[in-house]
């Protein structure tokens, strides 16, 4: 086997562990993946770090895996990085930060950022309450 196709079957073992919930498995073989700097690695582990899924809960890595992820484009993370920073999960609650993330995933047709968004706008939570800026987003979003 090719070190090419261990890899391949090494990431679906990874993967595989992670979606049945063997996350102390999980994030062993998640990291040679995370250090090549594979963004759904550093996602799936991000939220491993963050809830304390196989490990212990650690905001400072679930934060750079996570931003690292949200930085290569990765949708799932830069929706993920957009709630850390709406809520002050793993970092101080930043409104601005959290609307750039969050559009950023929505740029890439994720409709629960949209969504969000629209929700921040409606209730004026961390930006100015927009009522018409709120129905753009639900609209975006197919609302």
């Amino acid at each position: 086997m090719t070190t090419e196709a261990a890899d391949i079957v090494d990431f679906n073992s990874a993967m595989s562990a992670f979606e049945s919930k063997h996350f102390s498995t999980a994030i062993q073989l998640l990291s040679p993946f995370v250090e090549k700097g594979n963004a759904d690695a550093q996602h799936r582990s991000a939220i491993m770090f963050q809830n304390g899924l196989g490990v212990a809960v650690n905001e400072v890595r679930a934060l750079e895996l996570m931003t690292a992820a949200a930085e290569q484009g990765h949708d799932l993370a830069q929706h993920g990085l957009g709630f850390m920073y709406m809520e002050g999960e793993c970092v101080e609650k930043n409104p601005e930060e959290a609307i750039k993330w969050f559009k950023k995933a929505a740029d890439q047709g994720m409709v629960g950022s949209m969504t969000t968004i629209g929700m921040m706008y409606e209730e004026g939570n961390g930006v100015e309450k927009d009522p018409e800026l709120a129905k753009e987003w639900y609209a975006k979003a197919g609302f």
